[in-house]
């Protein structure tokens, strides 16, 4: 069993804690998936870690990431101990882990919530750049092959369709029928993951983001993010076999305990 550790949310940030942009001559990876994006985002909210503003020639602004909202998927931005930018364009840098620096461009008139002028919202970019990331592989799922999550929701057998797959986790389409139940923060004990015909995966999962959209042959659809909880290392090495190759030996059934 693995045992968490809380860790103190840093306070207001200090002129010390500014991050510079990305340098233009290094080449830093391009994340677009929404739920990636929403882990980030939550990953700063979560330890306080400053966020550099900048906003024209000058020094960046320092604030904090208040709160994520992934079903929106909105966010709210600390501007306490300095001043939201102008309306316009702004590049918001922050360090994650000690390992990676995200960077995203934003455009809005930064109007803050009623009664809080420290507090503004914004909506998820539609991209971020991410320099040395050490994150979990995704692919996208084959058309034509049976990839899918089955489990039990309310008593009833559910079978949804997957559309990309890590080591950290799953993503998941649904009507918005089938979501009836479901939603951020939700754990899914022994959902069966049949990754093609050729891998078998029994695990708990933790709903991390839902996020509706619409396509032209299916129309109204949601996308659901979910993470592996406490997965094991058979498991770890299977699907890393997996993500590498796509061609395990055999046809396994590799359970979560």
């Amino acid at each position: 069993m693995n045992e968490s550790v809380a860790t103190a949310r840093k306070g207001t940030p200090k002129p010390a804690d500014a991050v510079s942009r990305i340098d233009g001559n290094v080449a830093p990876h391009e994340m677009r998936d929404p739920f990636d994006i929403g882990e980030a985002l939550s990953a700063l909210a979560d330890s306080g870690d400053a966020v550099s503003v900048h906003a024209g020639d000058g020094a960046p602004l320092l604030a904090r990431i208040d709160s994520v909202d992934p079903e929106l998927p909105h966010f709210v931005i600390d501007f306490t101990g300095s001043k939201a930018p102008p309306a316009g364009s702004a590049v918001f840098v922050a360090s994650i882990g000690g390992n990676a620096k995200l960077q995203f461009a934003l455009h809005s008139d930064w109007a803050p919530l009623p009664g809080q002028p420290h507090l503004v919202p914004a909506i998820f970019p539609d991209t971020c750049l991410v320099l040395n990331r050490r994150a979990a592989r995704r692919l996208e799922t084959p058309v034509g092959v049976n990839y899918s999550a089955s489990f039990s929701l309310n008593s009833k057998a559910v079978e949804l369709p997957l559309y990309d797959f890590s080591q950290g986790g799953v993503g998941m389409r649904a009507t918005p029928e089938q979501c009836f139940g479901l939603k951020v923060g939700k754990k899914l004990t022994g959902v069966r993951l049949e990754l093609g015909p050729a891998l078998v995966i029994v695990a708990d999962l933790e709903i991390r983001l839902m996020r509706p959209f619409r396509t032209f042959l299916l129309g109204e659809q949601v996308q659901i993010g979910c993470s592996f909880v406490e997965i094991s290392m058979q498991m770890q090495q299977s699907l890393e076999r997996f993500l590498t190759t796509g061609l395990p030996e055999r046809r396994t059934a590799v359970g979560q305990r």
